[in-house]
């Protein structure tokens, strides 16, 4: 029998509905590089940790305490103008740090007069100051280094993404391209996450090295300012008699 006309049509099906988009996770992104991305990340993570270890080490080291240990420079001075050099020179070996080991250079000239005690003094705080330098400089190396790791990521990112352009002659879509400009952007964000605050942990060091030296220098002239005035009294005594 054929349909009445007047029969109503089957209702159409429901469409389904669009599914939410995804959320994307500050990790997702950093890990959506592909595998030459996702390694050159694994590097900028060792030299993230690298540098967080140098900063708390360097943290903990440069301190005045640990620089100049408080007594050591009164009780040095106190032993020397009684003339006990050995005493005096015990007291430094027993408290190792930046002021005993400037202490036992000017101890060492003592018989080679005030000129020759500081000269010693201003060689062993430019040796010792180096050598600070040269401690916190790893971080400013870290600083340099992440960028160009993050550089490295960008070129071989536009590589893959120019490649598929190549390797479809062009009909490559925005999918195609997306692993490649993914591990361009990423590993560039990488590289400036890391060399942003290994950059400033290095200038704040730089300044406290600079304050801390300038301090323990200053404390070394005053525990053998007594000797360098009692040798010009006596000097003038004996230009007198």
């Amino acid at each position: 029998m054929a349909q009445d006309a007047t029969t109503p049509a089957a209702p159409a099906p429901a469409a389904e509905p669009a599914s939410p988009p995804q959320e994307t996770g500050f990790i997702d992104i950093l890990l959506s590089g592909g595998i030459v991305g996702n390694l050159i990340m694994l590097l900028l993570l060792a030299l993230s940790l690298t540098a967080a270890y140098l900063v708390f080490e360097h943290a903990m080291a440069i301190r005045h305490k640990e620089l100049s240990p408080p007594g050591v420079g009164d009780e040095v001075r106190d032993l020397l103008v009684a003339g006990n050099v050995k005493e005096a020179e015990k007291v430094c070996h027993a408290n190792p740090s930046f002021l005993s080991f400037v202490l036992l250079s000017g101890i060492a000239e003592l018989d080679s007069g005030w000129s020759g005690v500081e000269k010693a003094l201003e060689d062993s705080v430019a040796e010792q100051s180096a050598r600070l330098f040269r401690k916190i400089e790893y971080l400013s190396v870290i600083g340099n280094i992440a960028p160009m790791v993050g550089l490295l990521g960008t070129v071989t990112g536009m590589i893959f993404a120019f490649q598929q352009v190549a390797s479809t002659q062009g009909a490559a879509g925005a999918a195609d391209l997306a692993e490649g400009i993914y591990q361009a952007l990423v590993t560039t964000v990488g590289g400036l996450l890391v060399a942003i605050p290994s950059l400033g942990a290095f200038a704040v060091f730089r300044n406290w090295v600079d304050e801390l030296v300038a301090e323990c220098a200053y404390e070394a002239q005053q525990v053998f300012t007594p000797l360098k005035r009692r040798r010009r009294q006596a000097a003038a005594a004996q230009g007198r008699s």
